[in-house]
C-alpha cells in the first residue's frame, strides 16, 4: 500500500503542473546563468532577425553533453567508488534515474518555472507555469522555425532548444549532487518522491531567482532599463552574480543534503565501524570526468564561444590544478599522508568553488579562489563535519556547499577590476561595464547566499517530511546491514 501511495504522490506531484496548455501561443522565455531571452521581433522596415552562429551553437550542444557526462557517468563514479562494495550499485541507480526523472520534468514544467517571466507578485521568485508547459513554443512545426533566445551579448542569439537542453543538465546534477549526503541507508522510492517536490519548490525558484532576466535585446533605450530590471529574478535584480551555479547547484544542493542527513539520522556503525572507500580508483576516475566534463559547466555558461568562455575555461583550469595542490599538502600536513581520495576531493573543492567566479574573475582570481577551496573544503570535511554531528555521507555540505559559499563571495571580491576581474555590465542599454565597491558587491554577494540558504533548507526539510510520511525515508536495519544492492535493486556490483 505505501508503494501505491508512493506512485500516487510522484505522479500527482507531476499532474498538479501540468494543466490545459494555453490557446494563444506562448512568449519566448528570457533567460540567462544565463541568458535566454527572446529576440525581438523585428518591424516592417527593420533589418531581418538576426540568426544563431553555426560556432556558438556546436560550443553550446558540446558543453551540454560535456556537463551529462558530468552526471553519468563521473559523479556516479565518483560517489559509487566511495561508499562500501555493498551498495556500490545502489548509488549508479540513484544518479542514473534521478537524472532521467529530472530531464523529464524539467521538459514538462521546470524550464517554464525557472526560465519564463513570472505573473504578479510571484514573478521575482517564479517564471510562468504555463508560457513553455511541455516546452510549448520552442518550435513551430507548420512553418520550421526555431524560437530563439539571447546570450549575453546584443543581436546574438542561440535556439531555444539548445539553451533548454544545456540548463536541463544543470538541474539534473543539482539533484543528484544531493545523492552523496543520504546515500547507503535511505529508501530509493523516498529518493524520488524528495527530487520532485525539492526540484519544484527550490531548484526553479532558485534557478529563476540568480539567471533570469530580459536579456540584452530587451534593453532598447535608457528608458526602459528600470522596468526590465523589474522582470528580472530577485538575486538577479539585487546585482547577485554567479556564473554557472555556486548559488543555484552547490549551495542549493549542499545544504539540502545536510538537511537529509539529520533526518535520516546517521549510518548504522558510524564512527564505529570502517566505512572507507571500496574502490579508490572508480573515485579518480569519476573525479578526472567531472573535471573534463567541468569546462562546458563553466565555459559554456557563457552560451557563446567567445572571450567570456576563454575566461572560463582557464579559470577552471586552473583553479582546479591549485585547490589539488592545497588539499594535498593541507593534508599531508595535518594527517601526515596524502591521499588519493583527498587529491579527487580537492579537485572537486575547486570546481565548486569556482562556478559562480569562472566568468566574473580574473586570473589572480582563479589563483586564490582555488588555494583557498582546498585549505577550506578540507577544514569542510573534518572540522565542521565533527561540529555539526551529521552523517553526510560523501560530504556534499563539506565540499558543494562550502565551496560554494566561499566562491560565491569571493566572486564579489575578484570581480572587481582592481583585482584583475573584468567588472560587469551595468548599463545594458550602452553595454558599458562598471563596478561600484568590493565591499557593496560582496554585501550582494552575502545576501544572496543567505536567501538560497534557508530557502533551500525550508523546502528540503519538508519535502523529505512528506516522503517520510508517504514511504519512509529509511531502509530497514536488516536491509541496511545487508546493503541496498540485493535489497532495493535485487541485483549486485561484483560477483565475486
Amino acid at each position: 500500500m505505501k508503494k501505491l501511495f508512493a506512485i500516487l504522490a510522484l505522479l500527482g506531484a507531476v499532474g498538479w503542473c501540468a494543466p490545459v496548455m494555453a490557446q494563444d501561443k506562448p512568449a519566448a522565455p528570457a533567460a540567462a546563468p544565463a541568458a535566454a531571452a527572446p529576440a525581438a521581433a523585428p518591424s516592417a522596415t527593420a533589418a531581418p532577425a538576426p540568426t544563431p552562429n553555426k560556432g556558438d551553437t556546436a560550443w553550446m550542444l558540446t558543453s551540454t553533453a560535456l556537463v551529462l557526462m558530468m552526471s553519468v557517468p563521473a559523479l556516479a563514479l565518483f560517489y559509487g567508488g566511495l561508499v562500501r562494495s555493498k551498495n556500490m550499485l545502489s548509488v549508479l541507480m540513484q544518479v542514473f534515474v534521478v537524472f532521467s526523472l529530472i530531464v523529464v520534468i524539467w521538459s514538462v514544467y521546470g524550464y517554464s518555472l525557472a526560465f519564463t517571466e513570472g505573473k504578479g507578485w510571484l514573478s521575482p521568485y517564479f517564471g510562468s507555469l504555463t508560457d513553455r508547459l511541455f516546452l510549448g513554443g520552442t518550435f513551430d512545426s507548420t512553418k520550421g522555425e526555431f524560437a530563439t533566445a539571447a546570450t549575453f551579448s546584443k543581436n546574438t542569439p542561440i535556439y531555444e532548444l539548445v539553451f533548454v537542453a544545456f540548463q536541463a543538465t544543470f538541474a539534473a546534477i543539482t539533484c543528484c549532487l544531493i545523492l552523496g549526503s543520504i546515500v547507503e541507508r535511505v529508501k530509493f522510492s523516498a529518493v524520488l518522491i524528495f527530487m520532485v517536490l525539492w526540484f519544484t519548490f527550490a531548484y526553479a525558484p532558485i534557478a529563476h531567482m540568480v539567471w533570469f532576466w530580459p536579456g540584452p535585446d530587451a534593453y532598447t533605450a535608457a528608458n526602459v532599463v528600470d522596468a526590465q530590471n523589474a522582470k528580472a529574478g530577485l538575486l538577479w535584480q539585487w546585482g547577485a552574480l554567479d556564473f554557472a551555479g555556486g548559488t543555484v547547484v552547490h549551495i542549493n544542493a549542499g545544504v539540502a543534503g545536510l538537511v537529509g542527513a539529520y533526518l535520516l539520522g546517521k549510518r548504522i556503525g558510524y564512527g564505529k565501524e570502517a566505512m572507507t572507500p571500496h574502490n579508490v580508483t572508480m573515485t579518480m576516475v569519476g573525479a578526472a570526468l567531472l573535471w573534463m566534463g567541468w569546462f562546458g559547466f563553466n565555459a559554456g555558461s557563457a552560451l557563446e564561444a567567445n572571450g567570456s568562455a576563454a575566461l572560463a575555461f582557464m579559470n577552471t583550469f586552473l583553479a582546479t590544478a591549485c585547490a589539488v595542490l592545497s588539499w594535498t599538502f593541507g593534508e599531508w600536513l595535518f594527517k601526515g599522508k596524502p591521499s588519493m581520495v583527498g587529491a579527487a576531493s580537492g579537485a572537486v573543492a575547486g570546481l565548486v568553488a569556482i562556478t559562480p567566479a569562472a566568468g566574473n574573475v580574473g586570473i589572480p582570481g582563479a589563483f586564490v579562489i582555488g588555494l583557498a577551496a582546498g585549505l577550506v573544503c578540507l577544514w569542510g570535511v573534518n572540522g565542521l563535519k565533527k561540529l555539526l554531528g551529521a552523517d553526510d555521507s560523501l560530504d556534499v555540505f563539506g565540499v558543494h556547499a562550502v565551496g560554494g559559499i566561499l566562491g560565491a563571495l569571493l566572486t564579489g571580491v575578484f570581480n572587481s577590476p582592481s583585482l584583475g576581474g573584468p567588472g560587469f555590465v551595468n548599463n545594458w542599454f550602452e553595454m558599458k561595464p562598471g563596478f561600484e565597491s568590493i565591499m557593496a558587491q560582496l554585501w550582494i554577494q552575502a545576501k544572496a547566499v543567505g536567501v538560497v540558504f534557508i530557502w533551500t533548507a525550508i523546502v528540503a526539510f519538508i519535502s523529505f517530511k512528506i516522503a517520510d510520511l508517504l514511504v519512509g525515508l529509511r531502509v530497514t536495519e536488516e536491509e541496511e546491514r545487508e546493503g541496498l544492492d540485493i535489497n532495493s535493486h535485487g541485483e549486485t556490483a561484483y560477483h565475486m
